[in-house]
């Protein structure tokens, strides 16, 4: 298990969509305007969640486990690549953060066994400079098992379950808060297949809509990530297939209900005690607000607007 998906060193195929997931990981994460004196970002989190099994078991609609179910076509012995990623609630003196994790499950080999990889992170704490970053454990785990389903076809099921204890203390109801510090927050999964090639569950081929409409998924919805076919992105959020950034984009803001020109120009329009207030706090937003005031005026002119001629998928 990896502390941080800086530390990671970075797959081919991970590459290509660790844009896309990242903007999902990050979906709704500080919302504007950017301040953690606003009720929103008070109190907040992103789009899904990998909550404790105990505490989703008494809460419903908090579900402690995620599936991801998938066809893919590959000839038996071939190889899936599968890595879980998610946020983890960082508490400090002045509000919330969040760390990346990640975790990758060994190879599964196509016909044959499950395999699992374990999620135990320690809680922890750490200092930085007048700052003090804690952090509750996670357990859990992720497994991936292959069903054949007929001649180069197989069925990938992938499940995440957070098995932390719940609740956390040794009397009495952990609070909600206490909840999401023990959740894996905004999920989602990455598989990659080098000698495969996943099927639409959007949009598949007529003669695989059957097997690809037999596919159950709970809290993931998976996407063709990449036009090679080779990788599928698992994430609570409806995406279309082979989503992409674009590329007039100057980094994350976190809020895909607005658009990036209308929150650029807002962030611009800030007074100076609220610009400070963002950089007091976290630091992601201070990030933000450095992009945006850095922005050349023909850079927020590539803001305005675009169209593109997409080409059908074949």
């Amino acid at each position: 298990m990896t502390d941080d998906t800086t530390d990671v060193p970075a797959d081919a195929w991970m590459e290509d969509v660790r844009q896309i997931a990242r903007a999902v990981l990050y979906e709704g994460y500080l919302l504007w305007p950017y301040r953690e004196s606003s009720l929103k970002n008070r109190h907040r989190w992103t789009i899904g969640g990998v909550h404790p099994e105990g505490y989703g078991r008494e809460h419903a609609g908090n579900r402690w486990r995620m599936r991801t179910q998938c066809v893919v076509r590959a000839e038996p012995g071939a190889e899936v690549a599968v890595s879980v990623r998610f946020l983890h609630v960082v508490r400090r003196d002045r509000g919330e953060e969040a760390r990346e994790r990640e975790v990758r499950v060994p190879a599964l080999i196509l016909g044959g066994g499950p395999v699992r990889a374990e999620i135990d992170l320690p809680e922890g704490q750490e200092h930085e400079g007048a700052v003090t970053r804690r952090w509750a454990a996670l357990r859990g785990h992720a497994e991936v098992r292959a069903e054949w389903v007929r001649p180069e076809l197989f069925r990938v099921t992938a499940d995440v379950v957070n098995t932390t204890p719940w609740p956390p203390g040794a009397s009495g109801e952990g609070t909600r808060a206490e909840a999401l510090a023990r959740t894996l927050v905004s999920a989602h999964t990455v598989l990659h297949a080098p000698a495969g090639r996943f099927v639409s569950l959007m949009d598949p081929p007529e003669e695989l809509r059957a097997e690809a409409e037999g596919c159950r998924n709970d809290g993931a919805w998976p996407v063709l990530a990449g036009e090679d076919l080779r990788t599928m992105l698992s994430a609570p959020i409806i995406l279309y297939d082979q989503p992409k950034i674009s590329p007039e984009s100057p980094g994350d803001l976190f809020d895909a209900t607005e658009i990036d020109q209308l929150l650029t120009l807002s962030v611009l329009a800030l007074c100076d005690q609220e610009q400070a207030e963002i950089r007091e706090g976290d630091p992601r937003a201070r990030e933000i607000l450095d992009r945006c005031t850095a922005l050349s005026q023909e850079e927020l002119m590539r803001l305005h607007g675009i169209m593109r001629r997409t080409e059908p998928t074949t």
